[in-house]
């Protein structure tokens, strides 16, 4: 899904807001000064060479006219402009309780008070405060002021600020509620499962302003973390996040190095799918913590950037960070190593990932499955299935050594990962140990295996003999089915099945639906049926099946998708334009899923 375009405006104005105010912006020499003297007034005039000519009878008329005094007197200073504003009330007051008639005294012209009283009206801002006004149209004095720039640090005093002792001034109903949020947040770094990072925002959104400075420093690090790490980078949690660091800076508080990188991972999710354009956001983020907070990346940051930039496609600037790394004398760890790996892999560059995975090997890091996944990949992606088939047989010979490890979840994955980064140091230091923790590790295909394998022979080659081959390992294995496998293998009905002799044929068709029914019936909680799984489906049944078997496979998948209540709607309506035969159709043509590109009425392509 392509995030719109708002979308990464607030990830940049969030995180990048350092428009000055409109008073930092107006220089003071060009603010116009109304208590300046007329002496100070000519003085302040060049003296012009001619000397200038005086006509006694322009002299006399402009004396007796306008009342001006004799030569030799002095010109009186003028009243400041702000003399003027405290004289106001009375003249207004005056004004609003005029004298009687008879009583009245008649006014010259020259009458301050009276030439005031011509225009009546609220007096609240000065001229200067109007051309300040207008001089920033954006802003109109309604934003708020520029206020503490984002800073990182890793200085104590900056990272443990503020202290409990520090945090005063709380109502008992507050005391309560900062209670149970730190009671909530502990809970979900013991057991992320059960405690939705939802529910922690909406108690955070509960404590008065600023909440922040309520916050311990301790906690708030904490928050970050949690809020940094989600399960699953969607919209909802970059938008939260960024709301988090926003609050720390207004609060004018400062960010760790760690939570920066988050903030980076949190735009790369969004900028790596397509164009070179959208990777601006995350190196504007990089240019921000460099230049303007004076912090330098670490390895995170830089492994960060080289993922984001090979991943958009710019593999010049992947290359220019590539460098900058070894220039600044930045060590490869397992991260790195399985990025450069991923990186040859786009590039369709078979020798650079054997040597991508040869240098792994060679630096001492552990290899595991993950790090395998990422070769198969690779190879898969540069066409090379014999040599797939090779590695994926010798991780098959792995299987009965491989330790009886338990089902690997989210929190387990990051555990192992950090054990295994831990392996990898110390088996450099004593690399006598480094066997004995290889042995330990496993080897053995996974889920994320066999979802690489059967989405390239169901959807790319359409092989259905390799595909049950492998469905059959999995069961062998013991490694459980996954909605993602299912949708492969409806996409591949879709494009390989529908005509006479096709192996993609109605009857496995319908035992791959049956499959799916199980084994939503017998796993209810693990097993989702999302929507992407029910419109493929339906896509595949009606390309090779009849208008019965649609029907009813429309009404057994809405008895057991996991879809919310507000998209259902969608769902009928999708429903109806796949039985009509509307589904891919737009004004400019037939969207061909095997091609991924659109053909007009006549057969051309677009």
């Amino acid at each position: 899904m392509k995030i719109p375009s708002r979308l990464d405006g607030f990830v940049c104005g969030t995180v990048l807001s350092s428009l000055p105010s409109a008073s930092t912006t107006i220089p003071s020499a060009t603010k116009r000064s109304f208590a300046r003297t007329a002496d100070a007034t000519t003085k302040a005039l060049p003296k012009s060479p001619f000397r200038p000519i005086a006509c006694a009878k322009s002299s006399l008329w402009l004396h007796s006219t306008f009342g001006l005094p004799p030569k030799s007197q002095h010109f009186r200073r003028a009243a400041s402009y702000r003399q003027i504003r405290q004289n106001s009330s009375a003249t207004a007051s005056a004004v609003a309780n005029p004298p009687g008639v008879g009583n009245a005294q008649p006014r010259s012209a020259q009458d301050k008070e009276f030439l005031l009283s011509l225009v009546q009206g609220e007096e609240e801002m000065n001229a200067d405060d109007c051309f300040d006004f207008h001089r920033d149209p954006c802003r109109r004095g309604y934003a708020p002021a520029d206020g503490p720039k984002l800073r990182v640090s890793e200085r104590p005093p900056d990272v443990q600020y503020p202290s409990p002792d520090e945090i005063c001034d709380l109502s008992n109903q507050t005391q309560e509620l900062l209670l149970r949020f730190y009671a909530t947040i502990a809970q979900r770094l013991r057991n992320p499962s059960r405690v939705p990072l939802g529910s922690i925002y909406k108690l955070y959104l509960r404590i008065p302003e600023p909440r922040m400075l309520h916050i311990s420093g301790l906690w708030r690090n904490r928050l970050m973390r949690i809020m940094g790490t989600p399960r699953r980078r969607n919209s909802n949690s970059m938008l939260r996040y960024f709301a988090l660091v926003a609050d720390v800076k207004n609060a004018g508080l400062t960010l760790r190095l760690s939570q920066w990188n988050y903030a980076m991972a949190f735009a790369a999710k969004y900028t790596s799918r397509t164009t070179i354009k959208e990777l601006e956001p995350t190196l504007r983020l990089w240019k921000e913590m460099e230049r303007e907070a004076n912090v330098s990346g670490n390895e995170v940051t830089f492994n960060i950037l080289f993922d984001v930039a090979a991943k958009a496609g710019n593999y010049i600037l992947a290359d220019l960070i590539y460098r900058e790394m070894d220039k600044r004398g930045i060590e490869f760890n397992r991260y790195h190593h399985v990025t450069l790996i991923h990186y040859f892999g786009l590039k369709l560059d078979s020798s650079g990932i054997r040597a991508a995975y040869r240098e792994m090997v060679e630096s001492g890091e552990m290899i595991d499955t993950v790090v395998l996944n990422c070769v198969i990949a690779g190879l898969l992606r540069c066409g090379e299935e014999g040599a797939v088939d090779e590695t994926y047989e010798r991780m098959k010979y792995y299987h009965s050594l491989a330790p009886d490890l338990p089902k690997r979840n989210y929190s387990l994955n990051k555990v192992i990962t950090k054990a295994l980064m831990m392996f990898s140091r110390v088996g450099k230091r004593y690399p006598n140990l480094k066997k004995g923790f290889q042995s330990q590790v496993r080897l053995s295909p996974d889920l994320r295996t066999y979802k690489l394998l059967v989405q390239h022979y169901a959807i790319k080659v359409g092989n259905i003999h390799k595909v049950v081959q492998y469905l059959d390992e999995m069961k062998h294995l013991n490694v459980p089915l996954h909605p993602t496998v299912f949708l492969a293998l409806f996409k591949g009905f879709y494009l390989h099945g529908g005509f006479r002799g096709s192996d993609w044929s109605d009857a496995r068709l319908r035992s791959v639906l049956a499959a799916l029914y199980q084994q939503r019936d017998l796993h209810a909680n693990q097993f989702r049926i999302d929507r992407w799984v029910v419109i493929w489906a339906l896509r595949a049944v009606k390309k090779c099946s009849t208008e019965d078997t649609l029907a009813g496979t429309f009404a057994s998948l809405a008895r057991r998708w996991s879809i919310r209540a507000d998209r259902q709607p969608f769902m009928h309506s999708f429903y109806e334009n796949i039985r009509q035969g509307r589904d891919m159709m737009s004004p400019w043509g037939v969207w061909d899923a095997g091609t991924n590109r659109r053909s007009r009425k006549d057969g051309s392509w677009l």
